[in-house]
C-alpha cells in the first residue's frame, strides 16, 4: 500500500541512492553505491556555473570490495559533481576504511575515520544503505552454499541453535508468529 494521498505540493529536491551487490571472479564482493542530489529549479553555484534543474549538485560513487566476513579489502570513492571544487579533494580519506568489518558498530567506527571534516557528509551517509545492500547481497548466497556442502556431507541443521536473526527486527521478535513458524523453540509468545 503506497502513502496515503499527499497536500498540493511542487517538487523540489530528490536525492536518489542506488546500491548494487557483485560477487566477483576471485571470490570477493563488489558493492557499489551512487547518490545523486537534483533540484526542480535552476540555482548559481557561485564557484561553478548556474546549475539547471535535474542537473546534480551531488553525483558520488563508492565502491566497497568485501571479503566473505564483510572485511573491507579495497574502496574507491569518486565525486563527479559537487557544490565545491575542493570536494573531491577527500576522496582519498576514504581508504582509512580498509580493514572495517561492517558489523555492529561499522557506522561509528566509520564516522570516526572519514566523519567531519575528514571526509564527506553524503559519501558517509552512503556507507549505511552499502552495508545493508552487502548484507543482503553476501548472507543469502553463503547460507545457501553452506547449506548445499552440509546437506552433501550429510549434516542436519542443528535446532538447538540460536537462530542469527532471532531479536534482529519486529517480524523476528522472538514472539512473533514468524519465529512460532520458523523456529518454535525459540518462540516465547503465549
Amino acid at each position: 500500500m503506497p502513502l496515503s494521498p499527499p497536500a498540493p505540493r511542487e517538487p523540489i529536491h530528490t536525492r536518489r541512492i542506488e546500491c548494487r551487490g557483485f560477487r566477483r571472479s576471485d571470490g570477493l564482493w563488489d558493492i557499489e553505491g551512487h547518490m545523486t542530489d537534483v533540484k526542480s529549479y535552476a540555482f548559481v553555484n557561485p564557484e561553478k556555473h548556474e546549475v539547471k534543474p535535474g542537473e546534480p549538485i551531488h553525483d558520488m560513487w563508492l565502491r566497497l570490495t568485501v571479503d566473505d566476513t564483510l572485511t573491507i579489502q579495497a574502496i574507491e570513492a569518486v565525486t563527479d559533481s559537487s557544490p565545491f571544487r575542493i570536494c573531491p579533494d577527500i576522496t582519498p580519506n576514504f581508504q582509512r576504511l580498509i580493514g572495517l568489518r561492517l558489523d555492529s558498530g561499522y557506522r561509528r567506527r566509520a564516522g570516526e575515520l572519514v566523519g567531519g571534516a575528514q571526509g564527506c557528509t553524503h559519501l558517509v551517509e552512503l556507507l549505511g544503505p552499502m552495508a545493508t545492500t552487502a548484507f543482503q547481497t553476501i548472507a543469502p548466497i553463503l547460507h545457501r552454499e553452506r547449506a548445499e556442502r552440509d546437506a552433501a556431507a550429510g549434516k542436519t541443521e542443528d535446532p538447538a541453535q540460536r537462530p542469527k536473526l532471532l531479536d534482529t527486527c519486529h517480524a523476528f521478535a522472538s514472539d512473533s508468529p514468524v519465529v512460532k513458524r520458523r523456529w518454535p523453540a525459540f518462540y516465547t509468545g503465549t
